[in-house]
């Protein structure tokens, strides 16, 4: 029974990919920051809540535009959607965008070869920022469905942010809980992503350790104790 590979990415493809990763950042903090600005305004500031919506939309347009494009250079046509399903996830919920951290730690798994050291400290390096970024998505998405509900323990943004700390680590205090249906979808969402990115963290800092002891072991002339 032969293995089951994913299908070889196009040129065209990877170097849409390469030419995007920057702006895409970019435009990810850009929604991060008006989906703040709409949550935490005053609700009757409606110039400046408008203006972040603008923003909101505008950002989440390039990327389905995005999709749209590695759809068309993948030649996978409907396929696309079952072997990117992050990246689906991803656009449907503009969120998530940090989870993309997965696919660069999967890719570092997959290596057949020797990895360099310095990969290792990228994954780290990135699964730490994709924690940050994930950890103030689900505070201000907590804050927004929970701060007017009857009986809600946070209510405010730093509860939240409280909240979140807690929930990512897995200490899990229990004095700020969310009550409502799309706050413990969302506190579901990001404990699954606290312990993903904590074992991407350990996974990768173990192996980087494992390189080192070996590169010295290598290089101790024989007989050195």
């Amino acid at each position: 029974m032969s293995e089951r590979t994913e299908p070889p990415v196009p040129t065209r493809l990877q170097e849409w990919e390469q030419r995007t990763e920057a702006p895409l950042f970019v435009a990810a903090m850009l929604f991060l920051v008006g989906y703040a600005v709409r949550v935490l305004a005053p609700h009757d500031d409606g110039t400046v809540r408008d203006l972040a919506l603008a923003l909101v939309c505008a950002t989440w347009l390039v990327f389905a535009v995005d999709y749209g494009t590695r759809l068309h250079l993948s030649g996978l046509g409907g396929r696309f959607v079952h072997v990117h399903w992050l990246d689906t996830v991803v656009l449907l919920l503009p969120l998530l965008r940090p989870l993309r951290m997965v696919q660069v730690y999967s890719a570092v798994q997959n290596r057949r070869e020797r990895p360099r050291l310095s990969l290792y400290a990228r994954v780290i390096t990135y699964a730490g920022l994709t924690a940050v970024l994930l950890g103030l998505s689900a505070a201000l998405a907590v804050y927004h469905q929970e701060h007017d509900a009857p009986g809600a323990s946070i209510r405010t943004f730093g509860d939240s942010v409280w909240w979140a700390c807690a929930t990512l680590t897995t200490v899990g205090y229990g004095d700020a809980v969310p009550v409502t249906f799309g706050g413990r979808v969302v506190a579901v969402g990001l404990m699954a992503c606290g312990l993903a990115l904590l074992g991407a963290v350990t996974g990768s800092f173990s192996s980087w350790l494992v390189q080192v002891f070996r590169r010295e072991d290598e290089e101790r002339p024989p007989g050195d104790a």
